[in-house]
């Protein structure tokens, strides 16, 4: 006879306690999916309000920094102090930088200061008003050539330094492309296409914004004390800074003029970001630690920076006079005010305390690479402003 007949007793206890686990996970289990967090899809109004606060951040800081710039100017002319024209660009910046490192921003502004990207991107698209066709061409076959030196010598540097320090290979090469090509872009790019660790991503791109805090600072007081033309400081600029936002705030502290050729010559560096991110993804998918790359043209075609396209576009435009003076007043200003925008959240966006957590050694290294590069960009642009009259 069964176990059960012979022990009736027992066999109803066990059932009952069965029946009563089986009560408590049919419970656990009900009240488990009660708490599942509901995911709730956002509407397109709903995204545009929560970028309001952040975007007002930031068009405050701008306004603040284009106020104080005015003030001042007025007050020392009106008192004959000599005192140097400080522009809005680095107040905007230092209040950026004053309200990051020294209050905590809420959290609700983030949303809408992240958008300093896209404000950069629509100013550089909207400078095209300010080029023709022919301003673009004078930067001259010598200053492209500059930009492919300055390129290949990066790469080749920041590796090598990478490799003298035992960093890692991955966070070597993103140390390697941010410093070349375009800062945190090439990074986020190249973390993608090398199945990088998000700690080797975070470690390069704290790095590299540190540094190009830096530069704004080092930048034009060595261009000033060098006694520097507003094009070859312009060139310098846009070969040695990494991230397009501070290579055009650097360019545009030295003169309206040097800014915009530090945005050209910048743009140049950008437009290679697709063949060097594609570069690294054949080389890791071969070693077998990345994923391969099936369509190399549609690649390409991914990385590239469309904002570059856009430039041209609206350059050509202005070139063919579609547009009249006017409204090429018009698109100037807005640019001028994108990128007003842009150094405000270049500012807000720059915490070093945030940046020191991030390990030592990256630092160095992209310190002493930035530092090569640099002094090797500026050799190139007085030699070759020496030779050809750039």
């Amino acid at each position: 006879m069964g176990r059960c007949h012979s022990l009736p007793a027992r066999c109803a206890g066990s059932h009952r306690r069965t029946e009563a686990r089986a009560l408590v996970t049919k419970e656990n289990f009900m009240s488990a999916s009660v708490a599942l967090p509901r995911v709730t899809t956002l509407t397109p109004l709903t995204r545009v309000l929560r970028l309001v606060p952040g975007v007002a951040l930031l068009a405050a800081i701008g306004w603040a920094g284009k106020v104080i710039e005015q003030s001042t100017n007025r007050y020392v002319k009106a008192h004959h102090i000599v005192f140097p024209n400080i522009e809005y660009v680095l107040w905007a910046i230092v209040i950026g930088l004053v309200i990051s490192n020294l209050l905590s921003v809420p959290k609700v502004f983030q949303p809408g200061i992240a958008t300093y990207e896209f404000f950069l991107k629509a100013g550089i698209v909207l400078l095209g008003a300010r080029f023709l066709v022919g301003d673009i061409v004078k930067l001259g076959g010598i200053s492209l050539a500059l930009v492919v030196v300055e390129i290949a010598g990066s790469l080749a540097l920041m590796t090598f330094l990478g490799r003298l320090f035992k960093l890692k290979p991955k966070l070597t090469n993103l140390l390697a492309v941010g410093s070349a090509v375009c800062g945190v872009s090439a990074i986020i790019a190249t973390k993608g296409a090398i199945d990088a660790d998000d700690e080797d991503s975070s470690f390069a791109i704290a790095a590299i914004l540190a540094l190009g805090a830096i530069s704004l600072i080092a930048f034009p007081l060595i261009g000033h004390s060098l006694h520097l033309s507003d094009h070859a400081y312009g060139l310098w600029a846009g070969l040695a800074v990494d991230n397009t936002a501070e290579a055009s705030a650097a360019g545009a502290l030295f003169s309206d003029t040097a800014g915009k050729l530090a945005i050209l010559a910048k743009t140049c560096r950008n437009a290679m970001i697709g063949f060097v991110v594609l570069a690294y993804a054949i080389y890791w998918a071969r070693k077998g630690q990345a994923e391969g790359v099936a369509n190399k043209g549609r690649f390409l075609w991914e990385k590239f920076p469309k904002f570059v396209l856009g430039f041209l576009v609206i350059s050509a435009l202005v070139s063919f006079q579609v547009f009249n003076k006017e409204q090429v007043g018009a698109l100037a200003n807005l640019s001028r005010w994108a990128f007003l925008l842009t150094f405000a959240g270049v500012g807000l966006q720059t915490n070093f305390r945030r940046m020191s957590k991030q390990g030592l050694r990256p630092f160095v290294v992209g310190t002493l690479g930035e530092i090569l590069i640099a002094v090797l960009t500026l050799g190139l642009v007085v030699g070759a402003n020496a030779i050809w009259k750039l």
